[in-house]
């Protein structure tokens, strides 16, 4: 490359540049052939590999993009703290031994996430769109003191506007309103819409705005979460956005099922504490953690729940540790639904191992998709499943928008978070940690009924597929960082 620079003060500066990119990328300290691929670009593509890296190569999350510190802040947390040296030692607390199974990944998440361990809960599983927005709608209908939400796309059709007169109602009522958008995901939503919300008294703010897409490395860093706390009592957290389409679908590919929970008790008080901060980023208004924000907690019913965050905010990648840790310790099965699966290394050899030693695992994937450069580099992961006596589904009733998992009958995850690379490095994420057999008993049964009349995939007839077919999903896999 450097011979074909004619100018003297130009092979200086490109001298320069390359030595520059070179230390900047090697300490980074990350997989050593992701770092000799990125050398290669900037070797060979001075100016558009030197932009590339600045958008999709920097390891944000040793930068952190802001210091997640809120978990200590407030009395109640505090106490929820102390009480995790103590909570396992009491005798009746690991009744099920199947759940004390999974206490490393307990231990995992509070280590690397300060994820608590909250005990007194009472979960609702919502199964699609309708039930989640009825359930939504009843609790904000009933908020007397405070409305919390933070959505990575809010549409302004039908539901999403039913929401918006909820939302102006309650704040012309001295209900206290706060809405966090994602600027890209929400980049569709009129001013208009925005402005009737400030001007009821909706305190409003984007994540991370981009105002100059082509020329920023924000656009590649999204707030995925999906967040409501009521009063500080009730939280949903799930896969579903504001939009009409989770609850009507799409011409293009059907119904949508997806899948979210309402959440009462101990565990909202990690919902809110990562919305505050959140909230405190986007609008650099700090909320003192009042006990309006955390109220006692009545409930006394008992599952065991931790609320995971992961992104560029923090110091590991908890969510994508906790898919991996509870894939390679499962005993007897691993059940998988989600609507792009794009793993990394890690991930995959996880899942393969389990299934070559023994473990019943099953993974359910879209038919049709919403993007067929996703769809591609999904499919061209199938083979590798099928070779390590994986099952898996095509889901063809509609999209499986629900980003599941459910180990031994006994743990399970639902959130925001899919398995794909984008949602375990780049975007910011929120997942709910389930331990407790009768939760993770009633979901295995919704992915039962899902995968329902449905055969895996035939090894041998996959391997038959046209081989420009195979070609493309290859092609497809290569961009599999950036989809």
């Amino acid at each position: 490359m450097l011979p074909l620079i004619q100018n003297d003060w130009m092979k200086l500066l490109y001298l320069i540049t390359f030595l520059f990119m070179v230390i900047l990328i090697v300490q980074q300290r990350g997989d050593p052939l992701k770092t000799i691929a990125w050398l290669l670009v900037v070797a060979f593509l001075p100016v558009i590999g030197v932009a590339l890296y600045f958008f999709f190569g920097k390891n944000y999350r040793k930068e952190k993009l802001f210091s997640r510190k809120g978990l200590s802040d407030s009395k109640q947390i505090k106490l929820l703290t102390q009480y995790q040296s103590t909570i396992a030692a009491r005798p009746d607390y690991w009744a099920d031994d199947s759940i004390s199974g999974k206490a490393h990944i307990m231990k995992m998440l509070y280590n690397s996430d300060k994820a608590l361990l909250t005990e007194y809960n009472r979960v609702k599983i919502l199964v699609n769109g309708k039930e989640t927005f009825g359930a939504i709608i009843d609790a904000l209908q009933q908020a007397v003191n405070h409305i919390h939400l933070e959505y990575y796309i809010i549409e302004d059709d039908k539901i999403g506007n039913i929401i918006r007169e909820i939302l102006i109602e309650k704040a012309q009522n001295g209900v206290e309103v706060r809405v966090i958008y994602d600027d890209i995901g929400c980049w569709s939503l009129s001013n208009k819409y925005i402005t009737s919300l400030k001007e009821a008294g909706v305190k409003i703010f984007p994540f991370m705005p981009v105002r100059m897409p082509f020329l920023t490395n924000k656009i590649n860093y999204r707030n995925h979460r999906k967040i409501i706390v009521v009063d500080g009592t009730i939280g949903f957290v799930g896969g579903l956005n504001i939009a009409d389409r989770y609850i009507s679908g799409s011409e293009e590919i059907g119904p949508w099922r997806d899948t979210h929970l309402q959440i009462e008790g101990e565990a909202v008080y990690s919902l809110q504490s990562i919305f505050l901060l959140d909230w405190f980023f986007a609008g650099k208004q700090n909320i003192h953690h009042h006990n309006k924000y955390f109220p006692p907690c009545c409930i006394t019913e008992r599952h065991l729940i931790q609320i995971v965050a992961s992104g560029p905010d923090s110091d590991w990648a908890s969510i994508m540790q906790t898919y991996f840790m509870a894939a390679a310790t499962a005993k007897e099965s691993i059940c998988i639904s989600t609507p792009y699966f794009m793993p990394n290394e890690s991930i995959l050899t996880a899942i393969r191992s389990a299934s070559l030693s023994g473990v019943d695992v099953r993974i359910l994937l879209p038919k049709r998709s919403d993007s067929k450069l996703v769809a591609w580099s999904t499919n061209s992961y199938i083979s590798e499943l099928l070779e390590a006596g994986i099952k898996v589904y095509l889901y063809e009733k509609g999209f499986p928008h629900s980003k599941l998992m459910i180990i031994d009958d006994v743990f399970c995850s639902v959130g925001t978070a899919n398995m794909d690379i984008r949602s375990f490095d780049q975007n910011f994420e929120i997942n709910a940690i389930i331990y407790d057999r009768r939760i993770a008993t009633a979901m295995r049964n919704i992915f039962e009924n899902d995968i329902k009349g449905l055969k895996s995939i035939h090894a041998g007839k996959w391997s038959r597929r046209p081989k420009w077919v195979v070609f493309r999903e290859s092609i497809a896999r290569l961009f599999s960082p950036l989809l």
